[in-house]
């Protein structure tokens, strides 16, 4: 059945055409964005929702999280705050968890927090492997990220486990683990910084990626200068991650390539590494997206909107900048801008993917920040949270 929002005191759509709207209306049909425009010029349709003055923008596109998962890691995040220094190792915790649960009890925590993240407004979610750093684990955490997730990454190469030879793993990882979990995945990731793999370990591990047809990830410049946003634009990969650290070469090559910079907020202020110069790239005219990094140690959050809140207070962007990045800027990192497919979009044709605001504007997710504004969540056309 197609249903009429109406009544919408502002629509953001992230398209060339619409641009931002007041008094305006979105038709949905089949799970698609069947008309936009005026309120005044809306056509018929089957059902009628009034927005009442509120707000609507799409879904939110979150490209960056580690949901399957086991354990709890509270006691590391307390030392960090007291002081400690957050190191790649702290990760050896998980792993040793993940190992020991069930595929039942990583499906019921993935499923939980994707469902979490859905009632905020997210309704595009990719998560990544690399808790299990063995072939049955990280197979498992695959199957259940494919149950879960819109898109999964394969992140084998997150550390090299505690006993295993290094020359060893990144055989396995390039090699039998890379086929076994080929069937689950979409893209592949390495960690490539002090303490997980080095420029020329991620090469190797990001080349049998792309071998077996994989979308290129990197984990890069979050600790330090590590060499991860050169890789990553010398592979042409779809995005890089963190960021945190960019000299004027990192800013200059990002700007004149494909690479989009995905800058993680939150965990920025959990690890309390310096923001990343989002406002420098984009000034210099690079590509950016938002995510929540959503995984037990560093970031241990679902809320997109936290993110839009941190990068519009802390670092220095607009709050249209701020939300295009964690929607259609996103989008770009999985390839979900053109057609049917895409998302981080309101327009004709694409996914019916978004989301109402108890207020009257954008505005208010970094003016009222911590305040749950999501008000209605529609996800491919279907309203998981219903409207009020």
């Amino acid at each position: 059945m197609s249903e009429l929002i109406t009544g919408i005191g502002e629509l953001t759509t992230h398209s060339g055409e619409y641009g931002r709207l007041t008094d305006a209306a979105v038709v949905i049909d089949g799970g698609r964005i069947a008309w936009v425009g005026s309120a005044a010029s809306a056509p018929a349709a089957d059902t009628r929702t009034d927005a009442g003055g509120r707000a609507v923008l799409p879904g939110w596109v979150d490209t960056h999280t580690h949901i399957v998962f086991a354990g709890d890691r509270g006691a590391e995040f307390e030392a960090r705050m007291a002081g400690a220094p957050y190191v790649a190792g702290g990760i050896t915790s998980t792993v040793d968890a993940t190992r020991a649960a069930t595929a039942d009890e990583l499906f019921a925590r993935a499923d939980s927090l994707r469902r979490e993240a859905e009632r905020q407004g997210t309704t595009y979610l990719e998560t990544k492997t690399g808790y299990g750093l063995d072939v049955d684990t990280e197979v498992m955490s695959a199957r259940i990220g494919a149950q879960v997730a819109d898109t999964v990454t394969y992140l084998g190469a997150h550390i090299v486990p505690a006993g295993v030879d290094r020359r060893d793993y990144i055989d396995l990882v390039t090699g039998p683990m890379l086929a076994a979990v080929r069937p689950y995945v979409d893209a592949i990731d390495v960690f490539c910084e002090t303490g997980a793999f080095t420029v020329d370990e991620s090469r190797e591990i990001l080349r049998a990626g792309a071998a077996a047809g994989l979308a290129l990830r990197v984990h890069g410049n979050q600790l330090g200068r590590s060499g991860g946003v050169a890789l990553a634009v010398e592979l042409d990969a779809a995005s890089v991650d963190h960021c945190n650290h960019l000299d004027a070469a990192d800013i200059d090559a990002l700007a004149g390539s494909d690479t989009v910079a995905t800058f993680l907020p939150v965990c920025d202020l959990s690890t309390r590494e310096p923001f990343g110069p989002a406002r420098q790239l984009l000034d210099a005219g690079g590509r950016i997206a938002l995510a929540t990094n959503c995984n037990p140690g560093t970031s241990f959050t679902t809320s997109m909107a936290l993110c839009v809140a941190t990068a519009v207070l802390q670092m220095h962007l607009t709050i249209e900048e701020a939300v295009f990045a964690a929607t259609r800027g996103a989008a770009r990192v999985v390839g979900r801008v053109e057609g049917s497919d895409a998302v981080g979009v309101i327009a004709p044709g694409s996914r019916a993917d978004l989301q109402m605001l108890d207020a009257p504007s954008i505005a208010h997710l970094a003016y009222r920040p911590g305040v749950p504004l999501t008000a209605a969540v529609w996800r491919g056309g279907h309203a998981v949270v219903p409207a009020p």
